[in-house]
């Protein structure tokens, strides 16, 4: 599991529900977590639901963000954010599944472009008021904090009222349609809705009573009570309600629940979350990563070991065993795993990636040119992965190939965001190449590129 930072940026989204913490984040910049066990569930729930709904699997990208809250949105395009917090709090893959079915149907009806049709016809700052005073109001709302609503109110009183209240009828109405667009993929591919009201019927709960004396009209999504019993209503028409989960669908959601508590919660935390006495695949994979993450290897290989011998066909155990020895600095004892790894799941670009680090470890420089390769492999299916990028100038400078060294930095400060290192470092790299070589003028796009006006 990788964790970067992703620096903020103003996105219209269609969102699940609003948080004032979700909120708070994503003015700091969200982080991203890349996982190829996690991403890989991801694409195992949503690939049925996009082709249900007529969408081209190989235009989302699904990414996972490291905040507690349950939630959902569609942003930026044909992009699906969810937080970890609907992974470890969702019951069951079914509840997921109608998340993704939910945000599908943002997708497939267009409602992200056709709000900024509507977004279009009122001033800058009316539209800045109206989101603001949206995110207060809901947001506040649903956290229960007192006086919210009054005071996004006002916010969007002082940036035009009828023009604000249109804007959000327009967005409740996409949420309606996101709801039974999702009733109607579940249905062609024979899923539960049970999941999806289930959800949502929680999320209801949590909020209901600061929404009693809120006007139903200053919320983005419609009145929860409301939601609930429509969707109650359609989802229990579905011959396919009382279906069960997938059992491996199932056990899959357990090792990515205990994976995230490994690394994301304290390991006093996960020792109560999952005690000794829990025996489960899951909750082994918890302790172990809880064990190497506070340097405990010598308890965490016997556990990590028994996992590989019980699920040997499971590449994410072995990608663990490598990750653990790495990070305490046992890279070579840890590159027999991550072959093994790589062998299961071939094509994976962050095991790749990850092949790459291992060798990079053992800081031995005959490594230099196994890890370039898997790296260049690496690049072909995680064109946006900055780290890729600095690991390739680590490479080249034990190779001891300064200009190749700076170009790859410079390529990793711009993609990072930061212009000042960019510029600097593709200054150096093009001093160093004979101009008018491929590197020459890739170090030049980029110090016109790092030097033009921010």
């Amino acid at each position: 599991m990788r964790w970067f930072h992703r620096a903020a940026a103003l996105l219209v989204a269609a969102s699940l529900v609003f948080t004032p913490p979700a909120m708070a984040q994503a003015r700091r910049g969200p982080n991203l977590i890349r996982d190829a066990e996690i991403e890989g569930l991801l694409r195992n729930f949503s690939r049925p639901i996009f082709k249900a709904a007529g969408i081209n699997a190989g235009s989302v990208k699904v990414y996972l963000i490291a905040d507690d809250n349950i939630n959902a949105f569609v942003a930026g395009g044909q992009r699906i954010f969810i937080h970890t917090g609907l992974i470890t709090k969702a019951k069951s893959p079914s509840e997921i599944i109608g998340v993704i079915a939910h945000e599908s149907g943002h997708i497939a009806g267009g409602h992200l472009a056709r709000l900024n049709n509507e977004m279009a016809q009122a001033s800058a700052e009316r539209i800045i008021g109206m989101l603001i005073g949206a995110a207060a109001v809901v947001g506040g709302a649903a956290a229960g904090v007192q006086g919210a609503s009054r005071a996004g109110t006002g916010i969007m009183a002082g940036s035009g009222g009828i023009a604000q209240r249109n804007l959000l009828a327009y967005q409740r109405s996409m949420e309606a349609a996101a709801d039974q667009a999702a009733l109607k993929y579940l249905l062609a591919i024979q899923e539960s809705p049970a999941g999806m009201l289930t959800l949502f019927q929680q999320l209801m709960n949590n909020s209901l009573a600061s929404m009693d004396r809120a006007d139903p009209y200053l919320f983005s999504h419609p009145m929860p009570l409301d939601r609930i019993r429509t969707l109650e209503t359609d989802a229990k028409k579905s011959p396919y309600y009382s279906k069960a989960d997938d059992p491996g669908l199932v056990l899959r959601l357990a090792l990515a629940k205990a994976k995230l508590s490994g690394f994301m919660e304290p390991p006093q935390r996960v020792f109560q979350r999952y005690p000794t006495s829990d025996k489960s695949l899951a909750g082994r994979y918890a302790r172990s990563i809880a064990m190497f993450r506070r340097g405990d290897i010598q308890n965490a290989m016997p556990v990590i070991d028994g996992l590989t011998r019980d699920l040997p066909e499971n590449p994410y155990f072995w990608e663990l065993k490598a990750q653990a020895y790495m990070e305490n600095g046992q890279a070579p004892k840890g590159i027999p795993a991550i072959r093994k790894a790589r062998q299961l799941l071939p094509n994976n670009g962050l095991l790749t990636h990850l092949h790459a680090a291992l060798l990079l470890s053992t800081e031995d420089p005959s490594n230099a040119d196994e890890a370039l390769s898997l790296l260049r492999l690496a690049k072909k299916t995680e064109p946006d992965m900055p780290q890729i990028y600095k690991d390739m100038a680590r490479a080249y400078g034990m190779k001891g190939d300064a200009a190749r060294a700076d170009l790859a930095a410079a390529e990793y400060s711009w993609t990072s965001g930061d212009r000042d290192l960019a510029l600097k470092k593709a200054k150096l790299a093009q001093q160093r190449f004979k101009k008018g070589t491929p590197e020459w003028l890739r170090a030049n796009d980029l110090v016109m590129f790092a030097s033009s006006k921010k």
